[in-house]
């Protein structure tokens, strides 16, 4: 395989390395990452020139769908709506025949994975692992010197794991006549109690607020007028 070896060492000369030129993600789970149009532009040039061509024909994937519920963070209601949320997760390890215009061919393969939230896993995954076959045939570098692995894996800080915010309780939303609104207004009467320590434990509307205040007069006159007697 003298011709196809040749091809390929010729491809290797020709792409000495690539950039990481976009960003791939947001947040603190982005990072650096080489586009794949990039990656396709330059092999497609140097391997037409050089007489190769792959051909994907072989596909192993595996995918895992991920579903739950959980509260709409857009949603205006209190508390909020619940959602069903979904993650497709697709990995898959594809086989090419790297094929030279001899005659002459060989079988390379390339893994890649994806997640999406509806179709897309597949083409992500797929799309991986075309792009790291080429990189990982042809032994292209890709980003700069301090990008590879110069540091030994015990001089990395281990990530400490963020602590779970604590979700804040529901409160129980208050009704015009319901037991609960019938102990606010008792307590409230007999001052054992103020409003603003119920507005801490119980979601009263403004509406509620003002029957409640009317009633507590009125079981005070009520009591006042009592005692008169």
């Amino acid at each position: 395989m003298k011709a196809l070896a040749k091809a390929v060492i010729a491809v290797m000369k020709e792409v000495k390395g690539m950039e990481k030129n976009s960003r791939v993600g947001k947040g603190g789970n982005s990072y650096n990452g080489t586009k794949d149009q990039d990656v396709k532009e330059v092999f497609n040039t140097a391997m037409a020139e050089n007489g190769l061509c792959m051909i994907p024909f072989d596909i192993q994937e595996e995918t895992q769908i991920d579903r739950w519920e959980a509260e709409d963070p857009w949603s205006k209601s209190n508390p909020k709506e619940k959602k069903m949320y979904q993650s497709v997760f697709t990995k898959a390890v594809v086989k090419y025949t790297l094929l030279h215009e001899s005659g002459e061919s060989t079988t390379v393969c390339g893994y890649g994975q994806g997640v999406d939230p509806q179709d897309k896993g597949a083409g992500k995954a797929t799309t991986y692992a075309m792009k790291n076959a080429l990189l990982y045939t042809f032994m292209t570098p890709v980003g700069k010197i301090d990008d590879t692995e110069t540091t030994h894996s015990n001089d990395h800080a281990t990530p400490q794991p963020k602590a779970e915010p604590k979700a804040e309780p529901v409160k129980v939303v208050v009704l015009k006549g319901d037991d609960i609104y019938n102990k606010i207004v008792a307590a409230l009467a007999a001052d054992k109690s103020t409003l603003n320590k119920a507005l801490d434990k119980y979601d009263i509307s403004e509406d509620v607020q003002k029957w409640i205040k009317a009633e507590v007069i009125l079981a005070r006159e009520d009591f006042e007028k009592g005692e008169a007697k």
